[in-house]
């Protein structure tokens, strides 16, 4: 048998623990898919969902590229803003301290990420 998984990102349960948000739907896509060499989630975000956690990624390194599955966000990082779009790839470095806020029609977005020269491993929420 090969070594393949495939799951639709609906089949992927959301998070439902303790840290769950009003509004966002986060699912473990590399844990779903059994990833082990990065980390990968998926996120919907309401339309009007603005409790999207601002954060960096200084104290792990990690290093982060959002694509934009489905609608539009709003990428704010300091005092600069980006609109993005379906279909952009957005990478991100550890040391920005981002927030994401979605668009009108809501925004799906893969969160991919990683700390350069570093053996990954899955961090707790």
């Amino acid at each position: 048998m090969n070594d393949i998984v495939t799951k639709h990102v609906e089949d992927i349960a959301p998070y439902d623990g303790e840290h769950a948000i009003d509004g966002i739907r986060f699912r473990y896509a590399g844990k779903a898919l059994g990833v082990t060499a990065w980390g990968m989630n998926v996120l919907e975000i309401d339309a009007g969902c603005e409790a999207y956690p601002e954060h960096d990624h200084v104290q792990d390194g990690q290093e982060e590229v959002y694509v934009i599955l489905r609608g539009s966000a709003r990428l704010v990082a300091g005092d600069e803003e980006r609109e993005l779009r379906q279909g952009d790839l957005t990478r991100v470095g550890p040391d920005v301290r981002r927030k994401l806020l979605p668009g009108p029609d809501g925004v799906t977005f893969l969160a991919i990420g990683a700390t350069p020269g570093s053996v990954y491993g899955a961090g707790a929420l």
